[in-house]
């Protein structure tokens, strides 16, 4: 029997994003991918979830002591946004983000963060445990190693979750370029945080030329 979690479309009524860590001494670390690539993902992802209307949390950790600030770049689509900030690695353990994920009344939950190993993993291992369908946007997510973020990844994947990239996700959402309301905010993100912005870019001027 076919599990519908699987074949189900996620749809701004349905989910909830949860943007975990992305700060400056986490970035330091990351390896398994180029920094400017997780960047721009992480920034797809929050700016569809802002685009949309979906239900975000923000978190970082040890933000004082050793890792620093929400990058502006995320903080700032969410300008009255609380950021949750933790003492625990497993953002699940701490009771505010808890309480806010709990709070959107989503089941469906579409993470990123870094690193992969443990400010993603142990959330996403926790909300399977507790119920949540967990969507994690792997190239948003990154790592100190290859070996460490695609351990983490399967890991994930045995556990339940499934993976999904940054575009999936708007494109998911968008489903029909007809659909008129969100069409120029995609074109927007495209642009500016995609490699196919160039193309969006050269087909408005050809058109233009019509």
């Amino acid at each position: 029997m076919m599990n519908t979690h699987y074949t189900d479309f996620l749809t701004p009524e349905n989910c909830a994003v949860a943007l975990i860590d992305y700060q400056p001494a986490m970035f330091f670390g990351v390896q398994s991918h180029d920094r400017m690539l997780i960047m721009h993902n992480a920034l797809v992802v929050g700016k569809t979830a802002k685009l949309f209307a979906i239900p975000t949390v923000l978190s970082t950790v040890a933000k004082d002591s050793f890792s620093g600030p929400l990058v502006s770049e995320i903080a700032d689509l969410f300008p009255q946004q609380e950021i949750i900030d933790r003492t625990a690695i497993n953002a699940w353990k701490d009771s505010n983000f808890r309480k806010a994920v709990e709070a959107t009344g989503r089941k469906n939950i579409v993470l990123a963060g870094l690193w992969t190993e443990a400010c993603v993993l142990f959330p996403t291992l926790e909300l399977l445990k507790a119920g949540y369908h967990v969507y994690f946007t792997t190239d948003a997510c990154g790592d100190v190693s290859v070996e460490a973020h695609e351990r983490s990844v399967q890991r994930m994947i045995q556990a339940g979750a499934t993976p999904i990239t940054a575009l999936q996700f708007l494109f998911e959402l968008q489903q029909d370029w007809a659909r008129s309301e969100t069409y120029n905010g995609v074109m927007d993100i495209l642009r500016a945080d995609s490699p196919y912005g160039v193309q969006v870019n050269f087909s408005h001027w050809a058109l233009s030329k019509g």
